[in-house]
């Protein structure tokens, strides 16, 4: 099994994408709000634990488990009846993002489940701690949606410093190697999306799946003129809803955002995110031959450093 999370990405990440991966020995991951109605999210869960359990029968071989990723804050307004599936369903693990997630671990820790924070800075890493996570995201630079901006040689080492739990490290991991040098630098598993996002299980529309495949690291534009919070997107897709490239380099944190002006493009659905390594993916294909090429490339860097 490679040490391997594959991220939960909105509007990307479904039920087929999350079994294809789980199948394939790396966890798989969506966000509790691609099921676009609570009910929905309900029926997701009962599909993937009976598909992965008929998975186990069949071959005899164990799937990875799955996750799910809960937004803490409160624009949310489904929260805490997601959570309450969750918890139900009595899911693996549950990745948390940006509000401390203090109830979300509490209730995830009641039936054996774990929780993972995603933190792009120390002070967000002391504060996830207090809550009692049981693992950090470390979402650096060249990270697709809502990345950060520090190296993640500055914000391993700083987190290392105070915290001996599991670490993930997300950011432009888009082939084996780069899987290997996020262990190498102390993490316990790397963290990939956008690698899976030109793959024939995701839910992305085929449209973000050739600009994906289309794009470079060049093309990749990092502003929060669509969310109000700074985000990696892509450039054609910028254009393409009638924004130029200046004025999106130079919007400013919660200003004019599609949150205050409905005609603002939305970011997810009408402005399509994606990581730094998009150069990295060549065509559409299996999530089955992409987890096959970043394990033989995984292998292949060991060998070379004799690890």
């Amino acid at each position: 099994m490679l040490p391997l999370i594959a991220a939960p990405m909105f509007l990307a990440s479904g039920i087929d994408l999350v079994v294809a991966q789980c199948c394939a020995g790396v966890i798989g991951t969506f966000p509790s709000l691609n099921a676009r109605q609570a009910e929905t999210f309900d029926d997701w869960l009962t599909e993937i634990e009976t598909r992965l359990a008929q998975y186990a029968a069949t071959t005899g071989r164990t799937p990875a488990p799955f996750g799910v990723n809960l937004i803490v804050n409160a624009y949310n307004d489904r929260m805490q009846q997601d959570l309450a599936t969750i918890v139900r369903h009595k899911v693996p693990l549950v990745i948390t993002s940006l509000s401390a997630p203090d109830k979300v671990v509490e209730a995830v820790h009641s039936y054996g489940g774990l929780v993972f924070h995603d933190v792009i800075k120390a002070r967000h890493a002391r504060r996830a701690i207090k809550s009692g996570v049981d693992g950090l995201i470390l979402v650096a630079a060249g990270a697709g949606g809502h990345g950060g901006t520090l190296s993640p040689f500055a914000l391993i080492e700083e987190v290392r410093a105070f915290w001996d739990g599991t670490l993930v490290l997300s950011g432009a991991i888009a082939n084996g190697r780069a899987i290997l040098a996020a262990e190498v630098l102390g993490c316990d598993f790397a963290y990939a999306g956008t690698v899976f996002i030109p793959t024939v299980e995701s839910i992305a529309p085929d449209l973000h799946k050739d600009m994906v495949v289309a794009a470079a690291a060049d093309d990749i534009l990092y502003t929060p003129m669509f969310s109000g919070t700074y985000g990696n997107y892509l450039t054609a897709s910028i254009e393409a809803a009638g924004v130029s490239q200046h004025d999106a380099r130079t919007s400013q944190p919660r200003t004019m955002t599609a949150k205050n002006d409905p005609d603002r493009p939305k970011a997810w659905k009408d402005v399509l995110s994606a990581g730094q390594a998009v150069a990295q993916s060549h065509q559409v294909q299996s999530t089955a031959d992409v987890i096959e090429r970043l394990a033989k490339e995984y292998r292949t860097a060991r060998a070379r450093l004799k690890i």
